[in-house]
């Protein structure tokens, strides 16, 4: 799977993190504790397994999204599509081996009326999100092969 390049919001950002992909893995991997990292998200809870198909229902920045992942390949893909407030997303994680530590690319589309309407508003709600979510991912990876 992968994010659509063509929809009217999209964005790729990438992050070189010093930790191996397996614990990297670990924290994305763990739904229902991203919010013990990731402060924008207050809530996130995984039915079912890790696995394709499963869904997740999360709250990011106050807003209630709907999701399913899409695609599961420890340690190095994770990737869902989302429902929220009329629009549709498609969200890839990528992660590769670098030396010591893990490049980590995120991509991620928005497509819907909502967003075709608000499209610049979109893109930079988008794209400040993709980088938090990389610098959050970063701090805590780092701290956790610190205390390993």
């Amino acid at each position: 799977m992968d994010a659509n390049q063509n929809a009217p919001a999209f964005a790729r950002h990438e992050i070189h993190i010093e930790a191996p992909p397996e614990m990297v893995w670990a924290l994305l991997s763990d739904i229902d504790r991203w919010s013990s990292w990731q402060p924008d998200i207050a809530t996130a809870r995984l039915t079912g397994p890790l696995a394709p198909g499963s869904t997740f229902k999360w709250k990011s920045a106050g807003t209630g999204v709907s999701s399913t992942l899409a695609e599961v390949d420890p340690p190095r893909r994770l990737g869902w599509t989302g429902r929220a407030m009329g629009a549709r997303a498609k969200h890839v994680w990528m992660l590769e081996p670098q030396g010591s530590g893990t490049t980590v690319t995120t991509q991620e589309s928005f497509e819907g009326l909502v967003v075709v309407l608000l499209k610049k508003r979109m893109q930079r709600l988008l794209d400040d999100s993709l980088q938090k979510w990389l610098a959050r991912l970063k701090e805590a990876a780092e701290q956790s092969s610190t205390r390993a």
